[in-house]
């Protein structure tokens, strides 16, 4: 397979994009996007496809706080697809924070080199994976998927460019409270993470989540539940000790 070459110290491409504003059409040139800002913007194969639904985006809405801390002006989601479709893929992904623009006829993705044949994955001409980051329209630093058969999904990802702004600083813990509307527990629970800053992701009772599946992932009937990192941390005093260390 041929190597895709970075495009660092370039401009970037100067063409006609797209996204869903209000329920219309609005057409913007690329330039427009990075003019006199920093922006992150990573490329993928396609709205609604595995990796980018399961891993790629949720992994830049997840790190959005992060970087709007070291001074990001804004996270582009581009990809090869119509704006109604990137529009309804983010509301599905829950992505707000994300500014997700379509490249309908693959011309920026085309004159980046990052032009791909899906066919026969029944896609078309897609993307490449791949993440920049932009300063006032120059390329300052590109993240491209290695030439591998199939999708590799290795380098373009959040905490790549997050460790990149950041050298030397770990990214932030993961975390996850289950909860119950109305719960003073869970309310202790949440303001201790807020008040140091630490962003976290819940679910309450009766979201798709009920007490069997609260028991299941923490092996007790009762909320909160908080995980860190994978770990089981417990209720609210659980958590308050633990961040207290």
């Amino acid at each position: 397979m041929t190597e895709r070459r970075s495009c660092e110290g370039q401009r970037i491409p100067q063409v006609e994009l797209a996204e869903l504003r209000n329920g219309e059409v609005r057409h913007l040139l690329s330039s427009e996007l990075c003019a006199g800002r920093r922006v992150i913007l990573f490329a993928l194969p396609g709205a609604f496809t595995p990796t980018c639904s399961t891993a790629h985006v949720p992994g830049y809405v997840s790190r959005l706080k992060d970087f709007r801390a070291a001074g990001i002006d804004d996270v582009v989601c581009l990809s090869v697809n119509d704006p109604f479709v990137m529009e309804a893929w983010q509301r599905s992904e829950k992505a707000q924070g994300i500014h997700f623009v379509a490249d309908p006829f693959a011309e920026f993705t085309r004159e980046m080199g990052m032009a791909v044949d899906k066919r026969d994955k029944g896609l078309g001409v897609r993307s490449w994976r791949y993440s920049m980051l932009v300063a006032d329209g120059h390329i300052e630093k590109m993240f491209i998927e290695p030439d591998k058969p199939g999708d590799p999904f290795e380098v373009s990802d959040a905490d790549t460019l997050l460790r990149y702004l950041r050298p030397g600083q770990p990214p932030g813990s993961a975390v996850l409270v289950l909860a119950r509307h109305g719960c003073p527990f869970c309310a202790r629970a949440e303001q201790a993470l807020r008040s140091r800053g630490i962003a976290y992701d819940i679910v309450h009772l009766g979201e798709e989540l009920t007490m069997q599946g609260v028991t299941a992932a923490a092996g007790s009937a009762r909320v909160p539940q908080i995980f860190i990192d994978g770990e089981l941390i417990g209720g609210s005093e659980e958590l308050e000790r633990h961040l207290a260390r």
